[in-house]
């Protein structure tokens, strides 16, 4: 079965998107050629995951060179204009900012910098699919034969270009006889884990079923689940971890029945300026998300919800991390800081 392409770079007429939102019912391929038209597709989700954004941002940046004068002041204008779209995933801003500097590193010659900007793109899908071959290796260790995982949200193919992060461990300890089945939660309120995941592990042929948000602690408390993993999208230099909003809640659902709870994410997701969980920008999204999905509405309109997009899990909860270069594990404040000096 041929892999998930949801990104794909055609240098220099722009890039080429899966629109995640169509899933399951309607694998559609959308052309992107203007800063504008990137921005819109992330905020709408049609490109989503903290990794594969940062491609995009790189790839949107390109765009940009290719789209006007390919000055300082156009490229820095880009470059804020993404990193705003989406605040709460630290590698769509750091991936624009370093598109930026490496156009700033060549003179002010355009079709310098959009060659560059292309390559650089280019480069870091490249290395974000070796890493999550990588990270899927290291990760598979973390299980023994005949587990059961949970997972929440979407950490595939489709969250990253590669082979994903959480899922991607996940299918690496299946391949390897490790892992017997998944349990992914629906994740509320946009669906990812019901209409992307499941949609991702059916592909597979990896056993998986679909459970509702509040059937979690239920199943988490059968004793059916030996190891939960998830993905994130900003990791605090404390260990903090911003991921889809619901993280938290398993992470303490499994503390509480000692269950294991991992993380799988890049190193490109640890923030070594945010110190913990206070300092991490928290997304708040459209009221009506909460109320219905796309024309079904099933609360009365106009009605008031509470949508914040992620919540933080507390680095005394997480079990290990699992990067692209090791697994890390407690204290934090000695591996996390290994890890960040080796990094940079």
């Amino acid at each position: 079965m041929s892999e998930v392409v949801p990104i794909t770079l055609l240098p220099p007429r722009g890039f080429e998107l899966l629109d995640q939102t169509r899933l399951p019912g309607e694998e559609r391929t959308f052309k992107v050629a203007t800063v504008e038209a990137a921005c819109e597709a992330i905020a709408s989700l049609r490109v989503r995951g903290a990794p594969l954004l940062g491609v995009a941002a790189a790839a949107t940046m390109a765009v940009a060179a290719e789209t006007t004068d390919a000055s300082n002041a156009s490229l820095e204008a880009a470059a804020a204009l993404i990193g705003s779209v989406r605040p709460t995933a630290v590698d769509l801003g750091v991936r624009a900012a370093q598109a930026l500097a490496v156009a700033r590193s060549l003179a002010a010659v355009p079709d310098q910098r959009r060659t560059i900007l292309w390559a650089f793109a280019a480069r870091l899908l490249d290395e974000r699919r070796a890493e999550d071959l990588a990270m899927g290796r290291l990760g598979a260790s973390l299980f023994e034969s005949g587990t059961n995982v949970l997972t929440h949200c979407n950490t595939g193919a489709l969250a990253t270009g590669g082979i994903g992060t959480a899922l991607g461990v996940i299918r690496t300890a299946w391949a390897q006889g490790l892992v017997q089945h998944c349990y992914a939660t629906e994740t509320r309120p946009l669906l990812q884990g019901a209409r992307l995941t499941m949609w991702e592990l059916a592909r597979l042929g990896l056993p998986a079923t679909l459970l509702p948000d509040t059937a979690a602690a239920s199943l988490i408390a059968s004793g059916r689940v030996q190891a939960v993993i998830t993905g994130a999208d900003r990791i605090a230099a404390n260990g903090d971890t911003a991921n889809k909003i619901g993280t938290y809640g398993l992470a303490v659902l499994a503390a509480r029945h000692r269950v294991p709870f991992y993380i799988a994410a890049p190193t490109s997701t640890f923030d070594a300026t945010c110190p913990g969980a206070a300092a991490v920008p928290i997304e708040f999204r459209d009221e009506r998300e909460v109320g219905g999905f796309g024309a079904e509405r099933w609360s009365p309109e106009g009605s008031p919800a509470y949508n914040p997009a992620f919540d933080v899990t507390p680095a005394e909860l997480i079990s290990a991390f699992v990067t692209e270069r090791t697994i890390i594990r407690p204290p934090y404040a000695e591996s996390m800081g290994e890890l960040l000096t080796a990094a940079h």
